[in-house]
């Protein structure tokens, strides 16, 4: 369904607050970054894009706000089509590989590094970046605020960490089984339990290739 202006800038202010903070703003943030005057505007605009679809919202719990998956599809897809074309950039994408270091002790250089080249993943256009919200997959050493590089695939090998959407509704991050007629989404933390839905109510997006951790 058509968003009007504001809904699209209230829409477009939540989906930027989750990518730089992990989690999603409170009412009040939302005034203050779109210049609402009244959190009962909020209100209104935010359960206009509920009914629209665009946002999903769990009662009785702050900052559940939840942006739909088919709309974030969509503005990646816009992205790509903006980008296509554009002249490449001229930094070079690779850095120098300087050899191996364990933890402590120093090793030699090489006299003739060799380099890291990006290129290859920069420019292919079956893969695109998340960031990681939650810590569902701490065990594997990804953790919220992290960015994870996806290769788009329908087909991952079992035990392979995945983009999942589930029932059409929810995308996830966690390893998956098979299991007869059924999918296991495995998480990488003890203290969580796997979700364990019918294998037609999983849609896998995509396998992770790499994550990257930025320290500031």
């Amino acid at each position: 369904m058509a968003l009007t202006p504001k809904q699209k800038t209230v829409l477009d202010f939540v989906v930027s607050f989750i990518e730089r903070n992990g989690f999603c703003p409170s009412f009040e943030e939302i005034a203050r970054g779109v210049g609402l005057g009244s959190l009962a505007t909020v209100h209104k605009h935010v359960t206009a894009l509920q009914q629209k679809g665009y946002l999903k919202r769990r009662y009785n719990e702050s900052r559940s706000l939840e942006v739909s998956a088919e709309y974030l599809h969509s503005e990646q897809e816009r992205l790509e089509r903006q980008t296509a074309g554009r002249p490449a950039a001229s930094a070079p994408l690779t850095v120098p590989l300087m050899g191996t270091i364990a933890a402590g002790v120093p090793v030699e250089a090489p006299e003739s590094p060799e380099t890291l080249d990006f290129a290859d993943f920069a420019g292919s256009p079956d893969l695109f970046a998340l960031r990681v919200r939650g810590d569902s997959m701490i065990e594997d050493h990804i953790c919220a605020g992290d960015f994870v590089l996806v290769e788009r695939t329908a087909s991952p090998r079992d035990g392979e960490i995945v983009v999942a959407l589930v029932d059409g509704a929810e995308t996830t991050l966690k390893r998956i089984y098979r299991e007869g007629d059924q999918i296991r989404l495995q998480p990488a933390n003890a203290t969580m339990e796997p979700i364990r839905v019918p294998a037609g109510q999983v849609e896998v997006q995509g396998r992770v290739l790499a994550v990257l951790r930025k320290y500031k």
